[in-house]
């Protein structure tokens, strides 16, 4: 296997233990290939949950820029709700489960079709 299918495996199982979700295979692996390089980086892999400005940094560059969505509270209120359902106590969380979950819970799945 690659180090992206690896990495693809490494986030469905994230999902299926942290988060208790049954990952879509085929979209996990095109949100993880829309994530670039940025999964092969230790730190840029993952999202720091307790940095206001990284969850802003993900708000404006993934779900206003990439998925299309206006900006507004209803953005951060979706990553709170991501976050926790992934567990806050986990300082760190993969950045491709979350983008993951966000797709899925604005129903952008065809951003990826």
């Amino acid at each position: 296997m690659s180090k992206r299918d690896d990495l693809i495996a490494k986030y469905a199982e994230a999902l299926r233990d942290k988060c208790k979700i049954d990952p879509d295979m085929a979209l996990l692996t095109k949100v993880t290939i829309g994530c670039g390089p940025a999964i092969y980086n230790a730190d840029s892999e993952t999202v720091a949950s307790s940095d206001q400005s990284e969850l802003e940094t993900v708000k404006n560059n993934f779900l206003v820029k990439k998925l299309g969505l206006d900006d507004g509270p209803d953005l951060m209120a979706a990553i709170n709700a991501v976050i926790e359902t992934y567990g806050k106590s986990d300082r760190n969380k993969y950045r491709a489960v979350i983008y993951y979950m966000l797709v899925k819970h604005f129903g952008k799945e065809a951003v990826y079709a």
